[in-house]
């Protein structure tokens, strides 16, 4: 192999090595802005519960009634908190499945550059 073409494989390596390393930070604020959006759903759904719970003294016509509303408000809390993590859990697998599909991805491209390049033994 000539120097020339030490130069062009070393210089497509890179330039692919700089697009990868780009779609990897392109998928980071992908999922970073997935990610977001499931704490505001859950810092939403503690907000709307304190909201509620501010409320129900005034609209309570005495103790019995206020512990009762509490309690079915923190009914309702446990079962949309529930469902929150559930929908984490399920964003989780997929972020792990997108990254993982990256990374294959880019092996296989270097794998593939690199067999071109590496005489074979």
């Amino acid at each position: 192999m000539t120097a020339t073409e030490n130069f062009k494989a070393i210089n497509n390596l890179t330039y692919k090595s700089v697009e990868h390393v780009s779609s990897l930070g392109e998928l980071n604020l992908r999922l970073f802005g997935r990610l977001v959006a499931h704490q505001i759903d859950a810092v939403n759904v503690a907000v709307e519960h304190s909201v509620r719970l501010a409320k129900l003294p005034a609209e309570s016509n005495g103790y019995k009634e206020l512990f009762k509303g509490q309690v079915e408000v923190s009914k309702d809390l446990g079962k949309r908190l529930n469902t929150v993590v559930q929908e984490n859990i399920q964003l989780a697998g997929q972020l792990s499945d997108d990254y993982r599909g990256w990374f294959e991805k880019g092996l296989a491209e270097v794998s593939a550059d690199l067999r071109k390049v590496v005489p074979a033994v």
